[in-house]
């Protein structure tokens, strides 16, 4: 607790106001700060305690401003476990966010297909997940002024959130799909078979993120909004072979869609 006050106390010396919301951005999708009017940016390596990203397509940087009339913070780059960081590591900067006094969690991720239905350019809003691939970031002493030893997961992701994105979806005619995201360590892209067995317990989309942000976010009663970005196919019958290069062509190529939904979901929080 003690270094995640020392980060807050910082950054608070360095922006006066307090966000009202989160967001974290995932591969390619770091374009979105352009939406922002900016006010203040800190490099993540100039932050007490803060890990710095590793992964090409993750900027590094804590950002804060204007959108859609509310003040919110942007981390421009996530980290991951399979950069080495432990899983209290990557939900750091979730927990510091809550100190700087958010009410409300935005994240997105670039995720691959498991659900036959899903196609490459889709946005999937997360419905629920499935993390048990993922080191719980919870384990260990349990830190009661962040919130109880053991946190209700039975709506991970916000309904009224998710009711609210496919209402504004729906408005600007940007076709959306719903569905359950699991998480994986990585670095690695799944074999053939892993993505049969995935999509066989109940998932559509698979990546290596948003689900220790959520149960951090969870634990602290932050509402959470989740979107995945499917960048490729995991059930496919062809030789392709997914490269981290086409997962950040694609997620660009999305992100205008994602930004508009984001931009008017703000401005009916």
């Amino acid at each position: 607790m003690k270094q995640l006050n020392e980060a807050a106390k910082y950054l608070k010396k360095q922006y006066r106001h307090t966000p009202q919301v989160g967001i974290i951005l995932g591969s390619g999708l770091g374009n979105f700060i352009e939406e922002i009017e900016i006010e203040k940016e800190i490099e993540y390596k100039d932050i007490p305690h803060f890990p710095v990203s590793t992964v090409e397509g993750h900027k590094g940087k804590l950002i804060f401003g204007n959108l859609s009339g509310k003040k919110v913070v942007c981390l421009s780059g996530r980290f991951h476990y399979y950069e080495g960081y432990s899983a209290q590591e990557v939900v750091f900067p979730v927990r510091v966010l809550r100190l700087l006094g958010i009410k409300t969690l935005l994240l997105s991720n670039a995720a691959g297909a498991v659900n036959p239905s899903l196609k490459v350019g889709d946005i999937m809003l997360i419905n629920d997940h499935i993390g048990i691939d993922m080191a719980n970031p919870l384990i260990g002493k349990n830190i009661d002024e962040l919130g109880p030893r053991f946190p209700d997961m039975s709506e991970p992701y916000k309904k009224s959130l998710i009711k609210k994105a496919k209402e504004i979806a729906a408005k600007l005619q940007i076709d959306v799909k719903e569905g359950v995201y699991f998480c994986v360590s990585g670095p690695t892209y799944e074999t053939r078979a892993e993505y049969r067995l995935i999509h066989s317990l109940g998932a559509d989309a698979v990546g290596m993120s948003t689900v220790q942000e959520c149960i951090a976010a969870n634990h602290m009663g932050i509402p959470v909004f989740a979107v995945s970005v499917i960048t490729d196919l995991g059930l496919r019958t062809d030789d392709h072979i997914i490269t981290h290069e086409e997962v950040l062509h694609f997620a660009k190529a999305a992100e205008p869609k994602l930004a508009a939904i984001f931009k008017e979901l703000i401005t009916a929080l």
